[in-house]
């Protein structure tokens, strides 16, 4: 056996510099080991010298990419490429779209850790509308009132919490805990930056997407990423449009959807928060099954049978050995993908923030709505800031109302993270163990605690074994303690 390092991520700064000094002629291009491993399946030669063929023949390695991913169909050879992505001053409206795309890796600025300057971005759509004015007295407003409330809060949550702000090493986290809350008032025009890590497959697609997006911000950071990553994987990025397809569809499923519910009303008051919509049926049998399958060498409708007949005290031995030795940070065993779970949720731009970040779910998300209210963060009322605040959302929606006349894609810019959307989220049984460890954990932000939580309780009476261990990190030991004493 040979393991050999084939290459790994260095600033492209240090690159360049490198270059310089070195007086290497050659390009540095990581197309030549997505060549080199899309000859793999065709050449008898070690796949270290493939890398070295492709490294002395970069435009025959180049060639050779095109032929494989754009002639022959292969796109899986772009996964080889993969880049590194300083994003800077982006809206928070704009970062939803943009992690969209889950088989990429993102790192943001964290309005729970960071106390936010007064950066926003003005929309292009505002500006030709002669809505800047407006616009910009409201962004300020709600500002000047985030920096304003943190002050308020910040010796709120250090008188709550006394023993915790005695030991100077918990500074930081209490402060953070008024950021986050703070942060509430505050638009998703906001200026935010994060760090991507993004392969060559999805970079093409992410361009094609976004330069499809109706907001010109998007159109923007599709042009400005093309141009920061062109030069390095020419053969590997190459369909960078807009198709009529990603252009059109949505807004003609709006056209069509608005025809067939023309005389629908708005229902947002009828609703739960957290609402599970399906799940799938006979769940914990069919986990069982999957159990009996992965252990054995019977077929899966055998495997389903024997579990439907089973006594419920043998099923739960069966789960209880799947989880005996389950630590707080394993992940939980495969089969659990077998069950799938689906909600609709009215939650906080502040909440959706986070939850979007889970990305092996399915989540569909309706434009931000005012009219399904707002989250007030509890801590804003122990002040007596609610009356503040609301004045502030007041004064938010009267701009939105205006803005949405002349330029209605733009009008979400303005709304605050308190301000609430609909998403329908579908995600496996294995994916309710991840989320839960995370979300509903003592140290997870309150509105998501709150939100997954809720989930977590609707969840467990459908498949009561098969997420018998499901909670926050925090509350691991004690359930351990109850099923395994």
């Amino acid at each position: 056996m040979k393991i050999i390092l084939a290459g790994y991520n260095l600033d492209y700064d240090l690159i360049r510099k490198l270059k310089y000094k070195s007086r290497i002629q050659q390009d540095l291009t990581p197309e030549t080991i997505s060549a080199a491993y899309a000859r793999i399946s065709r050449s008898p030669k070690p796949v270290n010298e493939l890398r070295e063929i492709a490294r002395d023949e970069v435009e025959k390695a180049r060639q050779s990419n095109r032929n494989i991913v754009f002639e022959m169909g292969h796109s899986s050879v772009a996964e080889h490429a993969v880049f590194n992505i300083d994003v800077i001053g982006v809206s928070r409206l704009l970062v939803e779209e943009i992690e969209k795309f889950r088989l990429c890796s993102f790192t943001e600025k964290s309005q729970r850790y960071v106390l936010f300057d007064k950066d926003f971005v003005i929309p292009e759509e505002i500006k030709q509308n002669n809505l800047t004015g407006l616009f910009i007295n409201t962004v300020q407003v709600q500002n000047d009132y985030y920096h304003a409330l943190y002050e308020k809060l910040r010796p709120y949550i250090f008188g709550k919490h006394k023993a915790l702000a005695e030991n100077p090493s918990n500074k930081s986290m209490l402060e953070g805990w008024a950021k986050e809350d703070a942060r509430y008032a505050i638009s998703m025009a906001t200026q935010t930056q994060l760090g991507m890590t993004i392969n060559a497959r999805n970079l093409e697609l992410m361009l094609r997407r976004l330069a499809a997006h109706p907001l010109a911000e998007a159109k923007e950071y599709s042009e400005k990423l093309y141009a920061a990553t062109k030069e390095i994987a020419p053969s590997l990025i190459r369909y960078t449009q807009a198709t009529d397809y990603d252009k059109f569809t949505r807004q003609n499923l709006r056209r069509q959807s608005s025809v067939l519910l023309e005389k629908r009303s708005c229902d947002s008051a009828k609703l739960p928060d957290v609402q599970l919509t399906y799940f799938s049926p006979a769940a914990d049998n069919r986990i069982a099954a999957a159990l009996l399958f992965s252990s054995s060498d019977i077929n899966y409708s055998r495997c389903l049978s024997i579990a439907g007949k089973m006594k419920l005290p043998a099923k739960r031995t069966l789960f209880k050995t799947a989880f005996a030795n389950l630590q707080t940070h394993d992940a939980v065993l495969r089969e659990m993908e077998n069950v799938d779970l689906q909600f609709e949720l009215i939650l906080s731009s502040s909440c959706f923030a986070q939850l979007k970040r889970h990305r092996m779910s399915t989540i569909i998300a309706q434009d931000y709505n005012p009219q399904l209210g707002v989250t007030v963060p509890p801590s804003i009322k122990a002040i007596g800031q609610l009356k503040n605040f609301m004045e502030i959302i007041r004064q938010t929606q009267n701009t939105y109302e205006q803005i949405r006349k002349k330029a209605p894609l733009a009008a979400a810019y303005v709304l605050t993270n308190a301000h609430r959307k609909r998403v329908l989220m579908k995600f496996n049984a294995r994916e309710m163990y991840h989320l839960a460890r995370m979300r509903a954990d003592a140290h997870a932000q309150w509105d998501i605690r709150n939100l997954t939580e809720k989930m977590l309780k609707q969840t467990k009476k459908v498949m009561p074994l098969t997420l018998m261990m499901a909670c926050g990190k925090d509350n691991f030991p004690k359930l351990k303690n109850k099923f395994f004493p």
